[in-house]
């Protein structure tokens, strides 16, 4: 027969096996939780995908405001449109920009709210960035983003499947001209001219040299049988350039 204190440690490490088989299935309750939010195979966006000898002009926005109007002028004049990738933050302190983008008949997507780096970001955090910006533009359009184009084009799967369960895809780009380091004009017409392609996600921002390299773009892009569309009409499958 077994002493006493023998049978306290049997059942002490009955407990201990016991608890330890508990929280084993707790993590791995937990982790099959996180794989099953994680899995959307979601992918980024970096050409369109319309087969169409079109391309989209992409502009990130968190400052520049005071080149926008020129910008927007330069369109007008061209009748050609665009997509403007807004922070939360810039839309609420120019919302008669916003508006007036939105009015012009241009795309306005998401750039998140505080020009965030994504990837150091958890998904709860990610998805109020997301959100907060959405929030401020569908105040002040009347309808929210459908594309979300992540700062720094930083993501990571995280990032992907977030703006996935939001509705959104995620945009990355083609052709960079690399414009926010305010190169000369002519650099920034060769970056686009040398390298455009059908289908081309071709990225700028509100800057001076991008102000006087755009009409000159324009003019080789129309010359060259491209035409203007959206980012949203340009990734497509099939397009609706021609639609």
């Amino acid at each position: 027969m077994g002493t006493q204190p023998e049978k306290k440690t049997s059942v002490f490490l009955l407990l201990t096996v016991s608890l330890l088989l508990v929280g084993s299935s707790l993590v791995w309750l937990r982790l099959s939780k996180e794989i099953m939010t994680t899995s959307s195979g979601a992918q980024p966006f970096y050409n369109g995908r319309t087969g169409q000898k079109v391309v989209a002009l992409m502009f990130n926005v968190d400052w520049g405001e005071e080149y926008l109007p020129s910008i927007l002028e330069i369109l007008k004049e061209n009748q050609v449109v665009a997509s403007f990738m807004l922070t939360g933050r810039w839309a609420k302190l120019q919302p008669d920009l916003v508006r007036r983008i939105a009015v012009e008949g241009h795309e306005i997507g998401n750039h998140s709210y505080s020009h965030c780096h994504p990837n150091q970001l958890g998904r709860s955090e990610l998805e109020e960035e997301i959100q907060r910006t959405q929030a401020v533009i569908s105040e002040i359009t009347g309808k929210p983003p459908q594309v979300f184009a992540p700062p720094y084009g930083e993501y990571n799967q995280r990032v992907l499947d977030t703006a996935s369960t939001l509705g959104m895809p995620v945009i990355m780009w083609t052709l960079d001209t690399i414009d926010w380091r305010r190169p000369s004009a002519s650099t920034i017409v060769e970056r686009v001219t040398v390298r455009v392609q059908p289908d081309c996600l071709i990225l700028m921002h509100p800057t001076e040299p991008t102000v006087q390299a755009l009409p000159h773009i324009l003019t080789f892009l129309k010359e060259e049988g491209y035409n203007l569309v959206t980012v949203s009409d340009i990734i497509v499958e099939g397009g609706r350039a021609n639609q």
